[in-house]
């Protein structure tokens, strides 16, 4: 075998190599970016998990509130336990910080030092060495020793400091502005006193009693941490605390792991379907495999006949062709492991670990390289390259020597029947009905998988029912009875032209019209969420948190201005309902008594029964909490419980009066009447002002106006100070358009696909026409015997070819509809726990499916000049 590929094969390679290197490269894409995809993944997860385990530390237990803050109190009930060993109280904060511009190092080239968003900590120093190493401050040389201990003292990370453009050694005196609120007394001004060895974003370290004083949280914590003692029972533990008198019922417990099994789980789906669309490349470039292939088993037909007449047998002809094959994969598979390390190298220094989810983003994750995983991905490289070699294979095997040495090519086989391509459709729609596995549409995925590949085996037996049909259009026409007649008896190779146009436009018919659908579903879900022409928000809303938060009274002030006719307050914060999963957003707006005017409900909304409060859940909180319209919800009671009792209200008992389409939050959202809200909490901070102008208004000086609200010496009766910070203005057309290109610049990578597989595609049906051609040198011989000519025998092959690539487009367009229903109605409610509507962009697939047709006409016209010249006529002469 091995001298048979140093002599038979090589030689083929020398004689073609552009072939051999295109079917290479569609291998290499496929498994660079497949294996691109998971290293950047990994690489982003594993930072996170190291960046959660250094702030985090390893403690037993993490105690945090569903929503708002601890209470104090509680630290010292779990730091007096008889079963803790030791328990640490934690403060975290968000904010806005800016270096001092006379301060910043001088490579900072920006005349005005950039604002950063910092996760500010404040911990119990004295603890920080048992509970989180990696926090512990490191003074820089010449600060106090007991720095740490210091009023209004930060350490940064490295990511902290480089982010600020602030000197790594402490050289010079540093100190930041924090801008935390729109009033003026919420920015302070802090010292850098040194350093914390913490990687991930950039975060900065305080004194957990310095911090409460700073930002006026006195008596809050935001989480205590637990290490019990050894031999305790966790779940004992924690049923004892939620059993003690007075316990808080908003409280919940959870594991040192469960934050990156959060973010591991909302990351999943995404990653899961970006490997998928990255194994589409190589499931095309197996189709490209198995295009070079059958054209050079028909171009060196001879070549195996003579084999076999020297002894070679069956199996072994078969064996070389999946050598081949092989061979294509193993050097396509190394080329592609270490192009996607190239890639994945590029993408983490240009992009950091986001691939456009924005799970990982502001992680600047180190490369993990993993030899298993390249392992994996180079096997289905290879794998991919043998599946696309079988055919192939399986030709060279079933060659007949002696009728091939006379150049008479393949005896005419019977089309296969349809029982096997009926099978694999019904088990693809059995599949694609089935649920989730692991959260992830793993039967949808194969359920497609079986429609394209159901669909490509159904050929030989359509092709049979179709030419049946049209025998007695053609019959008196010789132009056109020579191609029909042809394609009946060797309807198997003229189904595996058609199959080329079949698997590639199909995968580009789904993608187009998932992409499609997905737009416009998102076009019109904007169009509702976005009732108001103008939006007002804080400059720091990209802090989060506290800092987002607009002043009370501030909406009645704006409101009160002669060029606004209506104002409406938006308020979102987080809402933990489960440790194991990531946090719900909490949306409270006025809903009037008409949720289906401000929220894209599906379907219509329920009555809200007398004593009850009605809240409208998004789709993910129905899929991933198994929640409906008509249930009650005692779990979002327990998180108001503790500030309805600090109101001294009564506990509301929810009510799911409704669903409604969220396209922004994966992980689910709540939306309540503002009313209800602020009867529970009291809180009348906003965090987004819809606005509706009068007729007329000039919104510059209505900005203005605003503006001049938040401005110092323009205090109201609601004490607005000066915005530190100031405001940010947005009309919904921009809003609008800033999603769409969003959108768009996350769909690109499906638009390259389509491309791809089109291409592919086309470069099959061309070497599929090419491999007939060859094989068919006598029959235009012999056509040129008895009178045709040349041009008339290119009108021919270029009728074959606009014929079967037309069959091949419609079949192309059916089989991709069918696949663009299970992406759009499985996958991605599946995936994503989101619905839209199937949208067909029919001008774009008619435009689509005339380029395949008049490119399959050409490459088979292309294919046919070779063959149709005067050699053709010579090619009978041994016949003679």
């Amino acid at each position: 075998m091995l001298a048979l590929l140093r002599t038979f094969s090589w030689q083929e390679l020398r004689h073609h190599p552009w072939r051999s290197a295109a079917a290479v490269a569609a291998v290499m894409l496929g498994v660079a970016l497949a294996f691109a995809v998971h290293v950047i993944n990994s690489s982003a997860l594993d930072e996170f998990s190291q960046a959660v385990r250094a702030v985090n530390g390893q403690p037993d237990l993490e105690l945090r509130a569903m929503q708002g803050p601890l209470p104090e109190a509680l630290y010292g009930q779990l730091a007096s336990h008889p079963q803790v060993l030791r328990a640490s109280p934690w403060l975290e904060l968000s904010t806005l910080a800016q270096a001092n511009p006379s301060e910043a190092t001088p490579q900072g080239t920006s005349p005005a030092p950039a604002r950063v968003v910092l996760r500010v900590v404040g911990a119990d120093a004295l603890l920080l060495p048992a509970v989180a190493p990696a926090l512990m401050p490191r003074a820089f040389a010449g600060s106090e020793r007991l720095a740490m201990l210091a009023p209004a003292t930060v350490f940064l990370n490295a990511a902290a400091l480089q982010a600020l453009g602030l000197a790594t050694d402490g050289s010079g005196a540093a100190t930041l502005r924090l801008h935390t609120g729109l009033p003026t007394s919420t920015s302070y001004t802090v010292r850098v006193a040194g350093t914390v060895a913490a990687g991930g974003a950039p975060l900065a370290v305080m004194d957990i009693g310095a911090a409460q004083d700073l930002w006026g949280q006195e008596g809050r914590l935001t989480r205590i941490d637990l290490q019990l003692q050894p031999g305790t029972d966790r779940a004992a533990f924690q049923q004892a605390l939620r059993s003690m008198p007075g316990w808080p019922a908003n409280t919940m417990l959870a594991e040192p792991g469960d934050a990156v099994q959060r973010i591991g789980n909302l990351s999943r789906a995404y990653r899961v379907n970006l490997t998928v669309l990255a194994l589409v490349a190589l499931f095309t470039g197996a189709f490209l495999v198995f295009s070079v292939l059958a054209l050079s088993v028909a171009q060196r037909a001879p070549q195996f006949a003579l084999l076999a007449v020297l002894g070679a047998t069956p199996r072994q002809r078969l064996a070389l062709v999946l050598a081949e094959s092989a061979l294509l994969g193993l050097v396509g598979s190394a080329a592609g492991i270490a192009l996607g390390t190239a890639l994945a190298a590029t993408a983490l220094q240009l992009l950091g670990g986001d691939l456009g989810g924005g799970y990982f983003a502001g992680v600047q994750p180190s490369l993990q390289w993993s030899t298993p995983a390249a392992l994996l991905y180079g096997t289905l490289g290879v794998a991919a390259a043998l599946v696309g070699g079988w055919w192939p294979a399986q030709s060279a095997r079933h060659l007949p020597p002696a009728q091939t040495l006379k150049g008479l090519g393949a005896a005419a086989g019977r089309g296969s029947g349809a029982t096997v391509g009926i099978i694999l459709i019904a088990a693809g729609a059995l599949l694609a009905s089935a649920p989730p596995i692991f959260g992830i549409a793993l039967a949808a995925y194969f359920a497609i998988g079986l429609l394209l590949v159901g669909g490509i085996a159904l050929l030989p037996w359509g092709m049979a029912w179709l030419l049946q049909r049209l025998r007695p259009l053609v019959a008196g026409r010789l132009l056109l009875v020579l191609p029909l007649e042809r394609a009946r008896r060797m309807r198997g190779t003229a189904a595996i032209a058609v199959g080329g146009v079949v698997a590639s436009l199909s995968l580009a018919v789904a993608l187009t019209v998932m992409v499609a659908s997905f737009r416009g579903s998102v076009t019109e879900w904007l169009d509702a969420v976005l009732p108001s022409p103008l939006y007002v928000r804080s400059a720091l809303s990209a802090a989060g948190g506290e800092a987002a938060l607009l002043p009370p009274g501030f909406d009645e002030a704006v409101a009160q201005l002669p060029g606004v006719v209506r104002v409406q307050p938006l308020r979102a914060s987080t809402l933990q309902m489960d440790a194991k999963r990531p946090a719900l957003t909490l949306l409270s707006r006025p809903l009037a008594g008409d949720p289906a005017r401000w929220l894209p409900l599906v379907g219509v909304a329920l009555p809200v029964p007398e004593g009850r409060m009605g809240v409208y859940i998004s789709e993910a909180v129905v899929d991933l909490y198994g929640l409906q319209p008509g249930m009650e919800w005692p779990a979002l009671s327990r998180s108001f419980s503790t500030l309805a009792q600090e109101r001294q209200a009564q506990t509301a008992i929810f009510f799911i009066a409704g669903v409604w389409r969220d396209y922004v939050r994966q992980s689910g959202a709540v939306a309540m009447d503002r009313t209800d809200y602020l009867r529970l909490t009291g809180d009348a901070r906003a965090t987004d002002l819809a606005l509706w102008p009068r007729d007329g208004t000039d919104l510059a000086q209505l900005q203005q106006a605003i503006r001049a609200l938040a401005a110092p010496g323009a205090a109201t009766e609601a004490e607005m100070g000066a915005g530190a910070a100031g405001l940010e203005f947005v009309s919904s057309g921009d809003i609008r358009e800033r999603s769409l290109r969003i959108f768009d610049r996350s769909f690109a990578v499906t638009y390259w696909l389509q491309a791809v597989a089109i291409g592919i595609g086309l470069f099959g049906v061309a070497a599929s026409f090419s491999a007939q051609v060859l094989a068919r040198r006598k029959e235009f011989g012999l056509l040129a015997h008895l009178g045709l000519t040349r041009r008339q025998i290119l009108a021919v092959v270029a009728g074959e070819g606009a014929a079967w690539t037309g069959v091949g487009a419609a079949v192309g367009v059916l089989l991709g509809l069918a696949m663009a229903f299970v992406l759009v109605h499985v996958v991605n409610p599946q995936s994503f726990h989101w619905t839209m509507e199937l949208r067909v962009p029919a001008t774009r697939l008619l435009a689509l499916c005339a380029a395949v047709v008049a490119s399959g006409t050409l490459t088979a016209w292309l294919a046919g000049r070779a063959a149709a010249g005067q050699d053709a006529v010579l090619a009978v002469k041994e016949d003679w």
